[in-house]
């Protein structure tokens, strides 16, 4: 028997190491765990000596026993299925948006492309000029939240900062600004700045940038950036949604279409690795060579968070048969920024019992369900033929069809870097939420995703970059009827974080004003009171005597 390992052919479960996860539950994105156990948020490896302390002990406690060596085939090429009713667009055309241009353009797609570094443990992140001189700064690409804001003090995590003293053209607005998001939170103060992207549109735009000034669990070690681009929609600015947002800015400013794109190419690679992991950010339209075959668009629902329509899932093929709109409880929606496929507690639940069912395991610790171990194999072995396909269905345009966009298990079976010289450990890519289902960093990877803003939807199409092995990871396929689904899965009342500011306002108003004239009535001389007489009587007629609570 070999050191930190059990039986042949068994996996070893141990507990992984701290792991990005910028936001979100999923463990993901989203929450920092101690130092040895699985962390949903970035972080540092631990050292070996608590790695080979972990293996160790693991070999004999928390072993996953299966009745079978792990022997793993390459896996085969997905097949076309039935294939789709959408023709590709040719170049120049793409249904009103622009596509690639001259190079000599304002707006050079080309020169967009592989803009982008990171992982899906750590996030990508887009290299940007700002102030004058210019100050180089790694900006986190996030489609679910809209603030532009920086590292605006020296930080122990971040590497550079935003010095607004050394820039002339920087203007402070006085303003404070606060963002939480699901892991972590920052204040800072709101001002504008211009700002200069090398690998993105050419010239220089004045933009709203907030410097943040203190930190809770956002900047973590080992990360590369020094700020984050929110790319959402004005609703959800703070501190309120009159803050231009970037976007917004970019496309006033700039003249291009509302309309940018994003490729991830991170599929297969390990979590947290050295952030040479490419990608593109393509700002004003499509870029052709980004993707291949059809791209199917889906209506954004509220332009908030970008919201989407989910209709069902399927483990493996098989419909896991729940209401549509537990999918969608409270949203569902497409950030960039989340490092998982979250998915609501009962979805979750759902999703790993068919896992289960469906895959080749037969016993396996909750603790890699959870995020709280990793499963390890031998590195001459790969488990992902294991584990069966993730399909998602999103409502089509043509609100009486559907489509659905699928993960093979190289994308939710994530390699972790270095964790002992002959294993190779896994991480679950899934995980629960209480707010939300987020198609995060998981399921983007193997898709090239547009976020149509001008036309409110959002694109999928099969990512060439989504290949494992010369395989692809990623598929799409459609259309599919909808008779056999609500018309909508979608709560009529979504009551998103404006409204609920609203509400919350109109409440200690009415409060404040009760408040008011009770002090009024106490302060008032007691010149009107009635003094009670032989005469009146009190009877349960006349009284609440005969309707007290009993």
């Amino acid at each position: 028997m070999k050191p930190g390992r059990g039986e042949a052919g068994a996996a070893l479960l141990v507990p992984p190491p701290r792991l990005l996860q910028p936001r979100g539950q999923a463990a993901a994105p989203s929450c920092l765990a101690p130092e040895c156990p699985a962390a949903a948020g970035m972080g540092t490896l631990p050292a070996a000596p608590c790695l080979l302390l972990l293996l160790a002990g693991a070999a004999g406690l928390c072993r996953a026993r299966f009745s079978f060596p792990l022997r793993v085939s390459p896996p085969a090429a997905p097949g076309n299925g039935s294939g789709s009713s959408r023709q590709q667009a040719p170049p120049g055309e793409a249904d009103g948006l622009a596509l690639a241009s001259a190079p000599g353009a304002a707006v050079s797609f080309l020169a967009m492309v592989e803009n982008l570094q990171g992982d899906s443990g750590r996030g990508y992140y887009l290299e940007m000029l700002i102030g004058t001189p210019p100050q180089k700064l790694n900006i986190l690409v996030d489609t679910g939240s809209s603030n532009f804001a920086v590292a605006g003090a020296p930080n122990p995590d971040v590497t550079s900062y935003f010095n607004t003293e050394e820039s002339s053209t920087y203007k402070s607005q006085g303003t404070d600004v606060t963002v939480r998001y699901t892991q972590g939170s920052w204040t800072g103060v709101l001002g504008t700045d211009v700002i200069t992207i090398p690998k993105g549109i050419n010239g220089t735009y004045t933009i709203n940038i907030a410097t943040i000034l203190e930190s809770e669990n956002f900047f973590l070690p080992g990360v590369k950036w020094h700020g984050i681009l929110g790319l959402a929609y004005d609703a959800l600015a703070k501190p309120s949604s009159s803050v231009a947002t970037f976007f917004d800015s970019l496309v006033s400013q700039a003249k291009i279409p509302n309309v940018f794109s994003l490729q991830m190419c991170g599929a297969g690679m390990p979590v947290s690795g050295s952030g040479t992991n490419g990608g593109s950010l393509v700002m004003g339209g499509i870029e052709p060579s980004l993707y291949k075959g059809d791209i199917w668009y889906t209506l954004i629902k509220e332009e908030w968070y970008y919201q989407v329509e989910i209709l069902k899932l399927e483990v493996g093929g098989q419909n896991l048969n729940l209401d549509c709109r537990e999918y969608n409880a409270d949203k569902a929606i497409v950030d960039s920024g989340t490092t998982l496929l979250r998915l609501p507690q009962k979805v979750f639940n759902a999703v790993v019992e068919a896992i289960v069912h469906t895959s080749s395991i037969q016993a396996f610790s909750s603790g890699f369900w959870t995020g709280s171990q990793l499963a390890c194999w031998d590195k001459t072995e790969t488990p992902w033929s294991l584990f069966p396909k993730l399909s998602i269905y999103l409502r089509d345009e043509n609100s009486s069809r559907s489509f659905r966009i699928t993960i093979l298990p190289q994308l939710y079976i994530q390699p972790i870097l270095g964790i002992g010289r002959n294993l190779e450990c896994y991480r679950f890519g899934i995980s629960s939420s209480t707010s939300a289902l987020v198609i995060g960093a998981t399921v983007m990877e193997g898709f090239y995703v547009i976020f149509d803003r001008a036309q409110k939807r959002v694109g999928f199409a099969v990512s060439p970059c989504a290949e494992v092995g010369g395989s692809p990871v990623s598929e799409i396929e459609g259309p599919f009827t909808t008779a056999d689904i609500a018309n909508n899965c979608v709560a009529t009342m979504t009551f998103h974080e404006p409204m609920l500011w609203i509400i919350s306002y109109a409440l200690m108003s009415l409060c404040g004003i009760i408040l008011l004239v009770l002090i009024i009535l106490l302060l008032l001389p007691p010149r009107c009171q009635h003094r009670f007489t032989d005469n009146d009587v009190v009877n349960d007629e006349s009284s609440l005597v005969r309707h007290r609570w009993k």
